[in-house]
Order: structure tokens, then C-alpha cells, then sequence
């Protein structure tokens, strides 16, 4: 089995770090978020990996090469512009010809792929998403009411519990006939049309969940904790 990891992106809430380097390239702890990726990725037994790159893709290149230091087997699905997730998986179709593992390279995740995969074969789906618990206190009163405008019940600041996206997915290879060619197009967009076409999609709720590094505030956060980490090890 094959993993692709989406490592195209711009990184712009990410600027000035990425100003310089890819967002999969920032460090994290003592090694980048990607090789972190890697690892993880051999570690639950896949070792054959396609990274989609773009931009200041020579930088994701001359770091890992062909991925023999790392113990596992590399290929490079290269676009010239932005193409949104589903976009840039669509580089990737001509290394796929059977179920794969897609995931973001801006996440760190802790959960066993191995059940995924399981899962995921077991069930005969077509997409299998990974899904995380997350809990957070709205910092309103929730009020209540009926029909007619009556108040009945004043909830205040509850905390709110809805599964959300990883960015991890176990996928059928026909899924990219789902994906136009060099246009942007999320994975939103994909994963609602083939639903649309009565495709199995089921979720993966993995637990130790996962580190999303989408901007400023939740990298030096996940920073932070990897440095303290390595400090008691």
C-alpha cells in the first residue's frame, strides 16, 4: 500500500515562516513536520510514499531524496500552481493503482493506521475518513426558545462535543476520476460528489488524536509541547 502526502500548499497563515520554507518543513521538535509524517507512516507499516509538491517543492526534495535514510521508498508528484487538496491528490494518479492512504502534510497523528486500514477493507468502503473528537466551551449564552419567541432555557457558556476532519483518509484508487485535472478542487468537493454517487464513505475515529498545524497560534504550540518532550526524555 501506497501513502500520498499533500505537501503543496502555500502556507500562508503560516507567514514569515514559510516565507522560506514549505510548511511540511518546519520544525517541529528536532525534525521537520514531514519527516514526523514519514515516521509515523512506516511505523504503522506503509512504506511506499508519493509527497505532492509545489511550492518550494527542492527544498522537500533534496531533504528526503529518494527516502532510503528514512527506510522507506519516495516519489514526487510535482504541479506548477495551487491546486487544493483534492487538486494536488490528482498529481498523484499516475503512482495509484490500488487502495491508498492520502493524508495532509501539515498534521501530526498518533492513532493506529493499521485499524484504519482494517476498518476500512472490512467494511469495503470506498473512503474511510479519520474523524477526531473535539470539545470546546462556547463563550456565549445559549439561549433557547419557541416558535412564538418564549424564552425557556438559558444554557450558559456549554461546552459543545462534534467530530471533526483529520486530514487522514483510506481511499479506492477510482476516486480520482472523481478529481478534474489541473484545476483547484478540495477534498470537501470530492468527498461530497461521491456521495452524491452513492459511494460508501464511512469514518475512523482515531484515538490520541492528532496535531493540526494550520496557523501561527497552533504552531508554536505544538512546538512548544514537542520541545518539553524532548526535555524529559
Amino acid at each position: 500500500m501506497k501513502a500520498v502526502i499533500l505537501a503543496g500548499g502555500l502556507g500562508t497563515r503560516l507567514q514569515p515562516y514559510t516565507t522560506f520554507l514549505p510548511k511540511p518543513m518546519l520544525p517541529l521538535g528536532e525534525k521537520p513536520i514531514l519527516e514526523h509524517l514519514i515516521e509515523w507512516s512506516k511505523k504503522n507499516g506503509v512504506k511506499s510514499i508519493v509527497i505532492c509538491v509545489s511550492y518550494l517543492r527542492k527544498t522537500i526534495e533534496d531533504y528526503f531524496e529518494d527516502g532510503k535514510r528514512f527506510g522507506v521508498n519516495i516519489e514526487y508528484a510535482i504541479s506548477n500552481k495551487p491546486l487544493a487538496t483534492a487538486g494536488q491528490l490528482k498529481t498523484a494518479e499516475k503512482f495509484i493503482n490500488d487502495t491508498f492512504v492520502c493524508m495532509y502534510g501539515d498534521s501530526i497523528y498518533g492513532f493506529n493506521l493499521g485499524n484504519m486500514i482494517r476498518q476500512h477493507r472490512q467494511k469495503k468502503s470506498f473512503v474511510t475518513m479519520s474523524l477526531h473528537q473535539y470539545k470546546t466551551n462556547l463563550p456565549y449564552g445559549v439561549i433557547k426558545t419557541t416558535k412564538n419567541n418564549k424564552v425557556i432555557a438559558w444554557n450558559e457558556k456549554p461546552e459543545i462535543k462534534v467530530d471533526i476532519n483529520m486530514g487522514c483518509y483510506v481511499m479506492e484508487s477510482d476516486i480520482m476520476k472523481f478529481i478534474p485535472k489541473n484545476k483547484p478542487f478540495g477534498m470537501d468537493d470530492v468527498i461530497n460528489k461521491v456521495m452524491t454517487k452513492k459511494k460508501l464513505v464511512n469514518s475512523f475515529t482515531g484515538k490520541n488524536g492528532f496535531v493540526d498545524i494550520g496557523n501561527k497560534e497552533s504552531y508554536i504550540k505544538a512546538n512548544d509541547e514537542f520541545i518539553q518532550k524532548l526535555g524529559r526524555i
